[in-house]
């Protein structure tokens, strides 16, 4: 299974960014030892602050033969309807994640315009979510 996973803006800088929201560890030696957890699996990861760019991974997920897309969009998550209709234009399965729980945050948060057309959102485990959203993908 090919897996691709696409975070948004600002989660460039998980472990250094309000770690006491976002936790202290890094995302790449994150990413790391999700792949040797998923060693029978290519997990692809790919980062943009720029909303056109997640579009443009979207798209290109179908092309590239991706069988599931882990979607962190970040504040996106709230606003970004032309994501949303990405994710509604691709046949790769798509698990929204964040890390924290974005129901004991600000009101805000709580609107996911994206959620609607995803296989399923997880949120508040952490970095944990990532790999919980790979496991539902993978079976």
């Amino acid at each position: 299974m090919k897996l691709l996973i696409i975070n948004g803006p600002n989660l460039g800088n998980i472990g250094r960014r309000e770690p006491e929201i976002y936790g202290h560890e890094d995302f790449e030696p994150f990413l790391e030892s999700l792949r040797k957890k998923f060693s029978e699996h290519e997990i692809i990861y790919k980062q943009s602050h720029h909303e056109g760019e997640i579009v443009d991974f979207l798209h290109n997920a179908d092309k590239e033969g991706f069988d599931g897309v882990i979607l962190n969009a970040g504040a996106y998550s709230h606003s970004s309807y032309s994501i949303r209709d990405a994710v509604a234009a691709i046949s790769a399965p798509t698990v929204m994640v964040h890390i924290s729980n974005v129901y004991a945050r600000e009101n805000f948060r709580h609107e996911n315009v994206i959620a609607a057309k995803c296989k399923g959102v997880i949120t508040g485990f952490g970095l944990k979510s990532y790999e919980l959203a790979a496991r539902s993908l993978a079976g």
